[in-house]
């Protein structure tokens, strides 16, 4: 196998440099700048001529800022005889327009996929993508890593007692159904309407919730609607104490506020979304790091080892 090397783009380097820290290797040297308009310009200051390239950069807000600076450094290396090129992208942006739940809407999921594969993209590596058929948009390899190992450490060592897994909805009960199972715990589900895009009421708890811990699991949280209409109605049927674990915290517009007002005792998050200044100073939220994860499944990937068998 040749060399291989790591860059990252403006999204989350905090995290590239922690993927690089428990890999031992240097960050690699690239400028990623704008013009006065506003228009983004990639630099690549080493040489990478046949070497494995792994790109790192959560396409999380700004979104589009953020995938374009993507996309170029794509291009960029591939037009520098790179001879594999693979984007770790630990959050997915626009994976939740996965399907037309609509006339004459787009599928953005699908054409992220394309625009990615179309810049020079080989092969991609994310983190709890929001619909697992999102991996079959592409025409290249995609690993879909999951942050359960960490999640479930955190929770065995600090959740365990009377615990109740609960999915905020009918669609993330099978993910709540796995983490229930490993921990011995009981399921419940929320039955929830969606009124409109980031508007929704729970209407029930299907499932015992009564004196226990109850642990809310979901793989994002972005304006903590649903969360906090989840949280009250487990509260309402008699739970002890309401907790909440994503992968992805995109905590937009009034989240933060949400969660510090609520009932809820506590929100676990991993790293592949920086924090704003807002969730920092939060003392609800609770961060853990996918960083050796992700720099595990890179290391498998470079040497044609399993990623798969990190998960087992």
């Amino acid at each position: 196998m040749k060399d291989f090397t790591i860059f990252a783009g403006n999204a989350n380097p905090e995290f590239a440099k922690k993927v690089c820290d428990y890999l031992k290797v240097p960050l690699g040297g690239a400028k990623v700048k704008k013009f006065s308009d506003g228009e983004i310009q990639i630099e690549i200051n080493e040489n990478v001529r046949s070497k494995d390239i792994y790109i790192i950069q959560s396409t999380c807000p700004p979104v589009n800022d953020n995938l374009i600076e993507l996309l170029l450094m794509i291009d960029a290396f591939k037009r520098s005889s790179a001879i594999r090129i693979t984007a770790v992208i630990p959050y997915y942006g626009y994976a939740r327009q996965d399907k037309k739940v609509e006339p004459r809407v787009p599928i953005s999921a699908k054409l992220v996929a394309d625009l990615l594969t179309v810049a020079g993209a080989n092969r991609i590596i994310t983190m709890d993508l929001h619909a697992v058929q999102i991996q079959g948009f592409f025409n290249i390899p995609v690993d879909n890593l999951f942050a359960a190992p960490v999640i479930l450490e955190y929770i065995k060592a600090n959740l365990q007692d009377h615990l109740v897994i609960v999915s905020p909805d009918a669609g993330g009960a099978e993910r709540a159904r796995a983490f229930a199972k490993r921990l011995h715990a009981d399921l419940a589900v929320i039955d929830k309407r969606r009124e409109a895009p980031n508007k929704a009421r729970a209407m029930a708890v299907m499932g015992d919730v009564a004196g226990k811990n109850a642990v809310i699991l979901d793989d994002m949280v972005d304006t903590a609607g649903t969360l906090i209409e989840a949280a009250g109605a487990i509260l309402a049927q008699g739970a002890k104490e309401v907790h909440a674990i994503c992968s992805h915290p995109v905590l937009s517009g009034p989240a933060v506020d949400r969660i510090n007002d609520s009932s809820l005792s506590s929100l676990v998050v991993t790293d592949t979304i920086p924090l704003n200044s807002n969730a920092e100073a939060c003392n609800k939220i609770k961060v853990l790091s996918i960083s050796e994860l992700v720099g595990e499944a890179i290391i498998r990937s470079h040497k044609g080892n399993s990623v798969t068998s990190l998960f087992v």
